[in-house]
């Protein structure tokens, strides 16, 4: 018996009766004060594990950083949300990347995290902002569309990185992620994942929870567990509502008891390393040459580069490039390892795949 995969999506943006804002309205972003949180928790019997996650402020950044529109601020903070989720807790220095690789008018979205519950993500279109669905919510599903969903697993300790395909089930990240964990990494899971906006377009409460059935839960266990998620309001409800993510585990495992010695991280948006990115970006702009470096900087008056996951800009003397060129240091390859802030994060995932992994993408 499979613990059934629960989407849970934002709630109604018209309930206050305000009008949708125009397509190239930019979000005002003002956040809270309530600190993000990530609790991991277990039952009494310890057959039922539980993550909670409280993401209100740095999914606010996210959108800050990036300068969403609604939808997209609902799209990547989702997957943002789900990406810390499936990447906490794990080994020391280990590093999980989603991407949906959808056809919508989205495009690419990249969500990247550790087990210290640092987190980082863009979208190709930060200003995608489709028709709301007929119940009034946000249409992420239309926002990513159709395609594929990769998850690649890596760690400094291993060889290579361990790559995941499942075809996109819906596009509104909860239930695709929840799919990716039952069918690639065989593990009974669910997910809720919501983010609420306010009128004014900010974004009000950003959270999710994820499940996972360990081994020897019994039927009992796994029936009051679905029960309870039946009767769960939408996760974005209750964290508007005040409630913790203390609160929120309580109410998924009502009945079944919360065992002590829950761990918990304050999860947080970037910024990427300062030191690394710059000399990263440094051995880049170096390969131009001194000549194309000085020609940028006649036309454009400065020199500067932004990373595509913090939206971090760095700027950059000349005199800083030209000494970095003429120290003989490497100019040529190697720019950016796996793990680091630029566009070549997708091709990575797209090569090396495992055979049964890319036969469930065809």
């Amino acid at each position: 018996m499979q613990l059934s995969r629960c989407t849970l999506r934002a709630p109604k943006r018209g309930a206050f009766g305000h009008r949708r804002p125009a397509r190239s309205t930019r979000c005002v972003v003002v956040a809270s004060t309530r600190q993000d949180v990530l609790l991991r928790s277990l039952s009494e019997a310890a057959e039922v594990s539980v993550m909670v996650v409280d993401g209100t402020q740095f999914v606010a950044e996210a959108q800050r950083r990036h300068r969403l529109a609604p939808t997209a601020t609902g799209v990547l903070g989702r997957a943002l949300l789900g990406a810390m989720m499936m990447g906490a807790f794990r080994k020391e220095e280990e590093q999980v990347q989603v991407v949906f690789q959808g056809d919508g008018p989205a495009g690419s979205v990249l969500a990247i995290a550790d087990t210290r519950g640092n987190v980082r993500g863009k979208i190709d279109n930060p200003a995608v902002d489709p028709p709301l669905r007929p119940d009034g919510k946000l249409d992420v599903g239309a926002a990513v569309g159709k395609g594929v969903l990769a998850v690649v697993r890596s760690h400094p300790l291993q060889p290579q990185p361990y790559t995941g395909l499942v075809p996109i089930v819906s596009g509104e990240v909860a239930e695709d992620l929840a799919s990716y964990l039952v069918d690639s990494e065989q593990t009974n899971s669910a997910l809720g994942l919501g983010v609420s906006l306010d009128r004014e377009c900010r974004v009000k409460s950003a959270g999710g929870w994820m499940i996972q059935v360990l081994p020897f839960c019994s039927e009992e266990t796994l029936a009051r567990v679905e029960a309870n998620l039946q009767a769960l309001p939408p996760i974005s409800t209750l964290l508007n509502e005040g409630s913790s993510a203390a609160d929120i585990t309580a109410r998924i495992l009502e009945g079944l008891g919360v065992a002590p010695d829950a761990e918990s991280i304050v999860p947080t948006y970037g910024p990427c390393d300062e030191e690394t990115i710059k000399g990263r970006m440094l051995r880049v702009l170096a390969s131009l040459g001194k000549e194309e470096v000085a020609d940028i900087i006649r036309t454009e008056g400065k020199l500067e580069v932004t990373c595509d996951l913090c939206a971090q800009t760095y700027l950059f003397a000349q005199q800083e490039v030209d000494s970095y060129i003429d120290s003989g240091r490497d100019t040529a390859s190697d720019f950016f390892p796996e793990d680091d802030c630029n566009d070549d994060d997708e091709e990575e995932v797209a090569e090396g795949q495992p055979a049964e992994a890319a036969a469930v993408a065809e």
